[in-house]
């Protein structure tokens, strides 16, 4: 197997597949990028292990998003998941590294997030005004320039951690989209927990992360004492 086709498997049953996504690879495929993507990467490797294998997609991550996302190995699984998820899933965590001070040591971004014709997400805060997003965030460390946040999701809506950073005028650091511009190659944006319950075993799973080498690097040389 080439290197650049490795997958970082978290976990792997009869039902599912749990691997660890990197920044910069897509999660499906678009238009303009079919086989590069993180899917391909594991119907191949399941391909590899026995032709008759199937994959399906359950949730993805953005490209530049890098950490923890699920697949299922047959469509009923698939469906299951997706039909019940917000009861299913009990945690999603993530850790980011936003621009500036955060002012509050916690709190909780709830607003409605809608679409433009150009795909951009954007917050409404009129209640039911879209799709409703629930965002809780703690600092774990910050200086004058940074802050290193805990997220956890309520809701997986597009987009959603980014677009209430910038709600909030901490973008996170990297995010050409959402964000500032400045000198960083990567978003520092990583999903490194999820715990759910199997559908079919009803057993409670917790899938774990190791923090990207770029993002520790950072906390390193920005946040040392």
């Amino acid at each position: 197997m080439n290197k650049k086709d490795r997958l970082d498997i978290i976990y792997e049953d009869k039902e599912l597949i749990v691997v660890n996504k990197p920044c910069g690879l897509l999660t499906i495929s678009t238009d303009k990028e079919k086989d590069n993507t993180l899917f391909h990467k594991v119907y191949m490797y399941l391909k590899r292990k026995n032709k008759n294998n199937k994959v399906f997609i359950v949730h993805r991550l953005d490209k530049d998003t890098s950490g923890v996302v699920l697949f299922a190995k047959n469509e009923k699984l698939k469906f299951l998941l997706q039909n019940n998820w917000d009861k299913l899933v009990k945690n999603r965590n993530y850790i980011s590294i936003v621009h500036g001070n955060v002012e509050k040591d916690s709190d909780t971004i709830i607003s409605w997030l809608k679409e433009t014709k150009t795909l951009l997400t954007y917050s409404s805060f009129k209640e039911n005004d879209g799709k409703k997003a629930i965002t809780n965030y703690r600092v774990i460390y910050q200086n004058t320039k940074y802050s290193f946040l805990d997220i956890s999701l309520k809701t997986g809506r597009k987009n959603q951690i980014r677009v209430h950073m910038k709600d909030i005028n901490h973008p996170i650091i990297g995010d050409k989209k959402y964000g500032v511009k400045d000198r960083f190659n990567h978003m520092y944006l990583h999903a490194y927990k999820l715990s759910l319950v199997h559908p079919t075993t009803k057993k409670l799973l917790e899938f774990e992360t190791d923090i990207p080498k770029y993002f520790s690097e950072f906390i390193k040389n920005e946040f040392s004492e």
